[in-house]
C-alpha cells in the first residue's frame, strides 16, 4: 500500500478562517497554518493534496498555501453536512486510493526531525491498513474528541487494534465501551487529528446516514463500521497537537513551534525577560 494523496478538511463554517492564521514556523519563516500542514503532508512522501473548503474560499486558501499551491487542489463542500461529508467531498480526488487525512484546525508540532504524518504513513504502508494517530487523554477532555477502544497489539509498543469508535463520548459511555487494558482508569485513546484511511471509508461515508447521526455522514460511525470489516489500528503519537480554535490555542501552537525551532534561544531569552520584568513589577507594587 502506497500513500500518494492527502485530504485536509477546512470547510466548517465557524472554523474556516483558522487554517489561514499566520505563525512563525520552526525554520523562522512566516507561514499560514495551512502551509505548515501542507509541508507536513508533503514531507510524508504524499504527492497530491486536496483541501476541502467552504464554497467561495478557494482563492484565499490558494493564497495561504504559498509556494506549495502547485501540489494542491481546492474542493468546495457543496452543503454544510458535517465532517464526514467534508471528507467524502474528496471522493473523486482519492479515486479508490488510500490517503492521509489531516484536520485544518489542529496543528501537530514535532520535537524531532521526523514528523507525525511521516511516521503515520510509514506505519500504514507497513501494516497495509487504516491507522489513526491517538493520544492518551483524561476523561475530562472527552467532550472535545472522538475516541477509540480496543486491545494492544502484542509485542508492539503503543499500537492498538481498534474495536470501537465513539464521537465525543460521555465518561460513562467511555468507561463502558472504550476501556483499554493497560491504561490508567479515567484515561482513554482520543484522536490526534490525523489518519491514514483506506478506500473503504469513502464507500461507508457515501451511504445514507444512520438516524442517530441526524442526517450527517459521521466519520466516527464510518470508522466503527470499518473496524468490523477490516484491520484498523491506532498508534500513540508522542508529539503534541494544538487546537488553534481553542482559547489561547494559536498562542500555544506558536510557542511550541518557536521552542522547537531555529529561534529557540532567542524566544527563551525573551520569555525569561518578560517573566523577570513581570516579577519585578509585582514586587515593586507590593512594596508600595
Amino acid at each position: 500500500m502506497k500513500i500518494k494523496k492527502a485530504v485536509i478538511t477546512a470547510a466548517a463554517e465557524h472554523q474556516r478562517s483558522l487554517p489561514l492564521q499566520t505563525l512563525i514556523d520552526r525554520d523562522g519563516r512566516e507561514k499560514s497554518v495551512l502551509e505548515i500542514l501542507i509541508e507536513q503532508a508533503l514531507a510524508s512522501s504524499v504527492e497530491e493534496i486536496a483541501v476541502v473548503v467552504w464554497p467561495g474560499d478557494e482563492t484565499r486558501y490558494a493564497q495561504a498555501a504559498g509556494p506549495r499551491q502547485g501540489h494542491v487542489r481546492f474542493l468546495p463542500q457543496a452543503q454544510p453536512l458535517g465532517y464526514g461529508n467534508a471528507i467524502y467531498t474528496a471522493c473523486g480526488f482519492t479515486a479508490g486510493e488510500p490517503f492521509l487525512h489531516l484536520v485544518g484546525d489542529h496543528l501537530p508540532v514535532s520535537g524531532g526531525s521526523g514528523g507525525c504524518a511521516q511516521r503515520l504513513v510509514q506505519l500504514a504502508e507497513a501494516e497495509e491498513c487504516a491507522v489513526s494517530a491517538v493520544q492518551i487523554t483524561r476523561e475530562s477532555l472527552l467532550p472535545h474528541y472522538g475516541a477509540v477502544g480496543g486491545r494492544r497489539v502484542p509485542g508492539r509498543q503503543g499500537l492498538y487494534r481498534v474495536e470501537t469508535v465513539l464521537e465525543k463520548p460521555t465518561p460513562t459511555e467511555a468507561e463502558q465501551r472504550l476501556a483499554v487494558p493497560g491504561l490508567r482508569a479515567g484515561y482513554y485513546l482520543c484522536f490526534f487529528g490525523m489518519h491514514v484511511l483506506t478506500p473503504a471509508i469513502m464507500e461507508l461515508l457515501g451511504r445514507p446516514p444512520a438516524e442517530s447521526d441526524r442526517g450527517r455522514a459521521m466519520l466516527s460511525t464510518a470508522l466503527a463500521e470499518l473496524a468490523r470489516h477490516e484491520q484498523y489500528l491506532a498508534v500513540e503519537e508522542r508529539d503534541r497537537r494544538y487546537d488553534i480554535g481553542a482559547r489561547y490555542g494559536l498562542l500555544a501552537a506558536q510557542l511550541a513551534l518557536a521552542l522547537n525551532g531555529c529561534d529557540r534561544a532567542e524566544v527563551l531569552a525573551q520569555l525569561v525577560e518578560l517573566l523577570a520584568t513581570r516579577d519585578l513589577a509585582a514586587a515593586a507594587g507590593g512594596a508600595e
